[in-house]
């Protein structure tokens, strides 16, 4: 018999539905967790604000940039091996200086190789490269050390950058067998920078411009122009640091926009945004850069 009260009221509790799914704390978690990721993955987080606050900002971007300075296509620069040494050279120096360097290379180490071509495109602050075979890696590999820093002493810092490369190119040849590095072309873009980025001395800014600019990898490089102007404009947190900043454009920019990005935005720091002095009259995104107005859209 049921249970009733003195009014004839059933006073039985009444059965839970039955779940159709996973138990509630199971979907709890799960909704949870899915939360959690959102708020702490720092890219998707920083991408979907822009999307919200500040839409169309990266392509309006790059509109204005091209407009002045042109579309940019990409093209292979270098062999990978010589993009390597010559982005080393180029550290802390002035590109110029890293040609004068890397053209002793050519000279006292010369190979019988093919000829290579430097096509620096607006993105390099040299002069550029002439053609012409790249040096001999074994050569340079196990020369004596002294004699090294002397050769490439023009581009600057050759003591600390003459044992980098040696030490670059013995750890190539120790995982590859040679001193290629085409294999990079057919790895995914971050198996790929986590290889060259596991060469000491070797960080992402330096991985990112030889994946780029050898094979077209969409990877930004962010060196002090990038940076500088990214920050200006808002593409980047105030509070980012340059290491995350290489991460933080991955979820900003399609694969094609990467390579015309990258070199649009550091001619840009070279030409007009400059550290002192920018000529904010001259700038085609002044209208969009928090820098210029920090209320801008």
């Amino acid at each position: 018999m049921a249970d009733t009260d003195r009014d004839g009221r059933s006073t039985a509790k009444p059965r839970r539905a039955a779940s159709s799914g996973a138990p509630r704390g199971a979907q709890h978690r799960h909704r949870t967790a899915r939360k959690t990721r959102r708020a702490t993955d720092p890219v998707r987080r920083w991408s979907s604000y822009l999307r919200r606050y500040r839409p169309g900002l990266q392509q309006d971007i790059l509109d204005g940039l091209a407009g002045v300075y042109g579309q940019q296509h990409w093209e292979p620069r270098l062999d990978p091996t010589s993009e390597l040494v010559l982005t080393i050279l180029t550290q802390n120096t002035a590109d110029v200086n890293a040609e004068k360097a890397y053209h002793a290379l050519r000279t006292t180490y010369a190979s019988n190789r093919p000829r290579e071509v430097h096509n620096p495109g607006i993105g390099w602050g040299g002069e550029g490269l002439p053609d012409a075979p790249p040096p001999d890696w074994s050569m340079v590999e196990n020369a004596p050390l002294p004699e090294l820093i002397d050769v490439i002493r023009p581009g600057g810092l050759a003591p600390q950058k003459a044992p980098r490369i040696q030490a670059t190119l013995r750890h190539i040849r120790e995982q590859r067998g040679d001193y290629s590095l085409a294999f990079l072309g057919s790895l995914p873009p971050l198996e790929a920078r986590s290889w060259l980025t596991s060469i000491d001395g070797v960080g992402k800014k330096t991985a990112s411009i030889v994946l780029l600019f050898c094979f077209g990898t969409p990877l930004m490089p962010v060196d002090r122009h990038v940076e500088r102007v990214s920050r200006r404009i808002g593409l980047l947190p105030p509070k980012a640091s340059a290491d995350q900043a290489h991460d933080l454009f991955l979820g900003l920019l399609e694969p094609d926009q990467m390579y015309p990005a990258h070199v649009l935005l550091i001619h840009h720091g070279r030409a007009i945004c400059h550290a002192q002095n920018p000529k904010h009259e001259l700038c085609p995104v002044a209208d969009r850069c928090r820098f210029v107005n920090p209320k801008a859209p």
